[in-house]
């Protein structure tokens, strides 16, 4: 197995556990959404981390358009232009609100994650 494809791998297996963190966080949100997600358990598991892995790969993409939008902002100082006399812009610092944050994002998505575990092992037969 090549590093390529370990990394590919490992990259899927983090979308499909976001995309199974954001089924969750819809199903506890939404009486219609727990239905249907309920259903698709009963679906083929490859079929259903194939979602989950599109799903985390979407997820994962509207996150990083947000820290991406949050540190531009962060960087850009008010009122001055962003690049110098020379026509070279600083390198993008992140905030401590903005680094605090993160940490409890992250923080919240292995709560999920501990959550949906344990639903799994009161659940194996779903």
């Amino acid at each position: 197995m090549s590093v390529q494809d370990l990394t590919d791998q490992l990259q899927k297996g983090l979308r499909v556990a976001l995309g199974a963190t954001t089924s969750l966080v819809e199903s506890l949100q939404d009486a219609q959404k727990r239905e249907e997600n309920l259903a698709k358990l009963r679906l083929d598991w490859d079929q259903l981390s194939e979602e989950w892995a599109r799903k985390g790969e979407k997820t994962e993409q509207e996150a990083r358009s947000f820290v991406d939008m949050m540190m531009n902002q962060a960087a850009k100082p008010t009122g001055s232009p962003a690049t110098g006399s020379t026509g070279t812009q600083n390198a993008p610092t992140t905030s401590p609100e903005i680094q605090k944050e993160i940490q409890e994002l992250t923080a919240q998505i292995a709560s999920m994650r501990s959550e949906l575990e344990q639903l799994r092992e009161q659940n194996p037969s779903a």
